[in-house]
């Protein structure tokens, strides 16, 4: 009987170790040696290493000094998760991700140490490129704008790995008072990229073509091979997306999903600890630990009320709303709530950013979708069905001694709670696949 207890407590231990170790890689698929993650991970690499191959087509990468899960998103025209500013929170500009692959080229070439200056003279020098101002995109260093958008790639690369401080700081850089050094780790740089094929050799022309022929996958010539196919992608959908709905699926994932749907979610259960909750629209996997998400409803904060009255005033609308109607009720709310809200939330023309991302962050959350209504074309937001979990019920007054049990169900199905945002990694924040 002892025997037995131990031997359970030992394989117990054990699946939590996989666990712990799974959901590591999935916040962050790059780990440098010496966390207590990257231990873990290294300890249950061979098991880790099967089932990622088996369930999802991605590859686990582990040596003594980093641990790469090299992987590959379940949708390539998923715009919801840009690199973000560390500090501000706010998304990469068209220059700023051309000077991350500016500052990875000249890293690339550069010695094992490296000042931000520079840095800043060799990604100058590269970006001289003709091709580049033929795309309208310069970098000269000539205001503080240019500074800050390389101090903000400087951070993001600080964030992955690939630099570590040694002296000095970027502020004082900004303020051309100063400037920092690093050290370069080039095995992280080395496992930054992850693709199928090599980007010198893709032929395509427009971006969305140049991102898919960059994945691209050799068409499956047999049932078993068609079957591992959905099998990967599908996974993948549901450890990425935040909700997967039947009706972005096309016929094949669809019925696939439909007669396979308990193995999938059951693995991805027992793998990660997220679990399945299974509507008539699709299916979405939640984190009962709300650590595998970067973005998060309801969130504190002026723009995570802003985001929350948004969702409640949608749950439940049919049909499309124009922006310019979610304006208006946003300019209201600032009104109302002007002693709770940041100052600048009540200033002119304030309304249109406080939509902007509140939007953003409820599109990323499969909760809205961008539409354009009928008949002007004007820009406007569809709410999708999980959405309905923000409606707020009617008001009822209860006697003393009632009974408060009373429960509604929303009209098409969807339960009450919010869906975890899993943090596809990569870091989904700073998007390193």
């Amino acid at each position: 009987m002892t025997d037995n207890r131990l031997g359970d407590a030992v394989a117990a231990q054990r699946a939590d170790e996989v666990r712990r170790a799974a959901r590591a890689l999935l916040r962050r698929p790059l780990l440098r040696a010496g966390s207590d993650d990257f231990r873990l991970v290294r300890r249950h690499a061979s098991e880790l290493r099967t089932w990622f191959e088996r369930n999802t087509g991605w590859a686990l990468v582990v040596d003594p000094e980093v641990a790469r899960l090299r992987r590959i998103p379940g949708r390539d025209t998923d715009p919801t998760h840009p690199a973000r500013d560390q500090r501000t929170g706010l998304a990469f500009s068209r220059r700023r991700y051309v000077l991350v692959c500016l500052c990875l080229a000249v890293l690339e070439r550069a010695d094992q140490q490296i000042a931000l200056g520079r840095l800043a003279e060799q990604a100058v020098l590269a970006a001289a490129d003709p091709a580049l101002d033929a795309a309208g995109v310069s970098f000269t260093l000539a205001d503080r704008e240019q500074r800050t958008d390389l101090v903000a790639v400087v951070r993001l690369l600080l964030a992955w790995g690939i630099l570590a401080k040694v002296a000095g700081d970027e502020d004082a850089f900004l303020k051309s008072a100063g400037d920092a050094l690093y050290d370069v780790d080039r095995r992280v740089l080395a496992g930054l990229l992850v693709s199928r094929r090599g980007p010198s050799t893709v032929r395509a022309g427009a971006f969305e073509e140049r991102v898919a022929e960059l994945n691209d996958e050799a068409l499956p010539d047999s049932d078993e091979l068609r079957n591992r196919a959905l099998r990967h992608g599908l996974t993948r959908r549901l450890l990425d997306d935040p909700v997967l709905y039947l009706d972005e699926l096309d016929e094949a994932e669809a019925a696939y999903l439909t007669s396979q749907r308990g193995a999938l979610t059951r693995r991805i259960e027992e793998l990660t600890g997220l679990v399945p909750e299974v509507r008539a629209e699709g299916v979405a996997m939640v984190d009962p630990d709300d650590d595998l998400t970067d973005l998060r409803m309801p969130e504190q904060g002026t723009d995570g009320h802003v985001a929350l009255l948004i969702a409640e005033y949608l749950a439940g609308k049919g049909g499309t709303v124009p922006l310019a109607e979610l304006h208006r009720q946003v300019a209201g709310w600032a009104l109302d709530h002007a002693g709770f809200w940041r100052r600048s939330a009540t200033a002119p023309g304030a309304e249109t950013e406080l939509t902007e991302q509140a939007v953003d962050r409820l599109t990323a959350l499969g909760l809205l979708e961008r539409v354009t209504a009928a008949p002007d074309g004007a820009p406007a937001v569809r709410p999708r069905p999980a959405l309905d979990r923000y409606r707020v019920g009617e008001t009822v007054l209860l006697e003393p001694g009632q009974s408060a049990a009373r429960k509604s169900t929303p009209k098409n199905g969807t339960a009450p709670g919010s869906p975890a945002r899993k943090s596809t990694a990569n870091h989904r924040k700073a998007r390193t696949r």
